[in-house]
């Protein structure tokens, strides 16, 4: 049963206590609450704040600053490599 209080793992409902409770969910997930809704034990939804200071850093954003590109990557190749690369 869902509590007025927020902790920082999120709490596991089922479908049926979910829409018995939808109101009372809604309100810690307002708090800063991530309720995850399970079907039959396998969590199939995600309840959480819209207004998460958290952003979620997905596709080549997550690695910003994890990498780097020589000055010179899109150089043209010296001829030996070239010649390796036509079969030559």
């Amino acid at each position: 049963m869902p509590t007025a209080t927020v902790s920082s793992s999120p709490q596991t409902v089922n479908i049926y206590e979910a829409k018995t409770k939808l109101s009372k969910l809604v309100d810690l997930a307002a708090a800063g609450q991530e309720i995850i809704i399970a079907r039959a034990g396998k969590p199939v939804a995600r309840l959480t704040n819209l207004d998460n200071k958290q952003k979620r850093v997905t596709g080549l954003g997550a690695l910003k600053g994890k990498g780097w590109i020589a000055d010179d990557f899109d150089a043209p190749l010296p001829d030996h490599i070239l010649a390796e690369f036509e079969g030559r």
